[in-house]
């Protein structure tokens, strides 16, 4: 077969050392262990302690971890793609900071933000890049220190979200494995439901605008959750009548961690069994960008060559779709 597929041929991953469970978020806000596991399905999540420690601190460690696992060469990576809502600083992007630190010294670099999308969105393009044949390798790497934005005196959006980065390889293939199809969509009717008010060009920083306290998340739960349910049942339903699946034919679910009642919400619509569905948001909770890629690292013993997955996730702004591929290799693991 001579058509050009792209391939996941590798994945690493970084996590934080510091666990914040749910125990600990008891004593900062009124909140409790059963009602954050009810709603959330999360138990604990990692955050990102050290000054000067940002996004990028995550993204290296995650592309390193991958490197040593792998055993390429990083000057062979063509383009490294950081998918991110929270760069390490504005105009330069973090992408390009990863790049050098890992010695990618002939890629070029470019940061995606498109919320808890990011990485599915990241997927379409570094395929593109190897499907035209271009580029040989492309790094992809998903990565967010939401605790950067996060107000922790405010227990709707505190007990959601964590840090953390994986990354995948992505490379030519011959034998039909790798992207197969995607569905990508978006709306900005979700501007006003998940956002940060101030630091951008609408509203920059101010003395007014830190004392207002605008440079933190802000979520309509009840909406997003609505939104959600739909927007990511509707897009992995659809991409499997698009190429002819059933259930049957679905070997892993890989849904964006945003929500457990929303995980099971994607997987009933679709019919895909419990067993099937690939999930880790009750150690990390949402870690944005980085759920996909770290859902590929934790359960990477479990794919086979050959596998169906069916990625799909939901984001601000608002952002969705479903991504079908096949896996292309076999781990070594136990």
């Amino acid at each position: 077969m001579n058509t050009i597929t792209a391939a996941i041929t590798a994945v690493g991953a970084y996590l934080p050392e510091y666990v914040l469970t749910n125990q600990i978020l008891e004593t900062m806000v009124d909140t409790n262990d059963e009602w954050i596991t009810s709603r959330t399905g999360i138990k604990e999540r990692r955050i990102l302690k050290g000054e000067k420690l940002g996004t990028s601190y995550m993204c290296i460690k995650a592309a390193e971890n991958l490197i040593q696992k792998s055993g390429i060469d990083p000057s062979e990576i063509d383009l490294v793609l950081v998918s991110t809502t929270t760069p390490d600083m504005p105009v330069a992007a973090t992408s390009v900071y990863v790049a050098t630190q890992i010695g990618a010294v002939n890629a070029f670099a470019f940061d995606i933000q498109a919320a808890c999308s990011g990485f599915l969105y990241g997927m379409s393009a570094a395929s593109a890049y190897i499907q035209s044949g271009r580029y040989k390798k492309v790094l992809l790497i998903g990565g967010d220190k939401m605790s950067s934005i996060i107000d922790y005196t405010d227990r709707a959006t505190c007990i959601i979200f964590g840090d953390g980065a994986g990354a995948v390889l992505f490379e030519p293939n011959y034998e039909g494995l790798g992207f197969q199809d995607e569905y990508l969509r978006s709306d900005g009717i979700g501007r006003e439901y998940l956002k940060i008010d101030a630091g951008g060009s609408i509203l920059p920083s101010s003395k007014e605008t830190v004392e207002n306290r605008q440079h933190y998340v802000f979520q309509d739960g009840k909406t997003v959750f609505k939104y959600a349910v739909t927007g990511m049942a509707d897009v992995g339903e659809k991409i499997m009548q698009r190429n002819h699946l059933t259930k049957e034919d679905i070997n892993w679910l890989v849904p964006h961690q945003a929500n457990r009642r929303i995980i099971d919400a994607t997987a009933e619509r679709m019919g895909v069994d419990e067993s099937k569905v690939l999930i880790n948001i009750e150690r990390y909770g949402n870690t944005t960008s980085g759920t996909l890629p770290l859902l590929l690292h934790d359960f990477e013993h479990k794919l086979q060559k050959g596998d169906n997955l069916i990625f799909a996730a939901f984001g601000g702004g608002f952002t969705w779709g479903a991504v079908y591929l096949k896996w292309a290799y076999n781990t070594n693991k136990n």
